[in-house]
């Protein structure tokens, strides 16, 4: 039998930047499952303010907003000024723009294996 696994605090972590975008932008895979075939990752977005990032996704994430404030748009047109407490799922094959004025924290879980972001 699997036993769980305890991760420890992370909402105080120092995040790497995600150096692949002009945003200021940090990411950290924290927690990955041990299922090859159906993977899922958990971690920690953050951005701040300055360059929008966008992104496309290629697996299905789910993400809440922990702090901050950002503003998330689709290719629809669709754009939500999100906030503490608000989640959003991002289908495979969306691509999403984040902006903020300041920053945004966010607690992600996408299906996708560690570094497929």
């Amino acid at each position: 039998m699997a036993a769980m696994q305890h991760k420890g605090r992370i909402l105080d972590r120092t995040l790497p930047a995600m150096e692949e975008f002009e945003a200021n932008a940090f990411l950290d895979d924290l927690a990955i499952s041990d299922d090859p075939e159906k993977a899922i990752t958990a971690g920690l977005f953050r951005i701040e303010a300055g360059e929008s990032m966008t992104y496309t996704y290629t697996y299905h994430e789910m993400k809440i907003i922990l702090d901050g404030e950002v503003t998330i748009s689709d290719d629809t047109g669709q754009s939500v000024t999100a906030s503490r407490g608000d989640l959003f799922y991002f289908p495979a094959d969306s691509t999403i723009t984040f902006t903020t004025s300041d920053f945004a924290l966010a607690y992600f879980v996408g299906q996708r294996g560690e570094g497929e972001a």
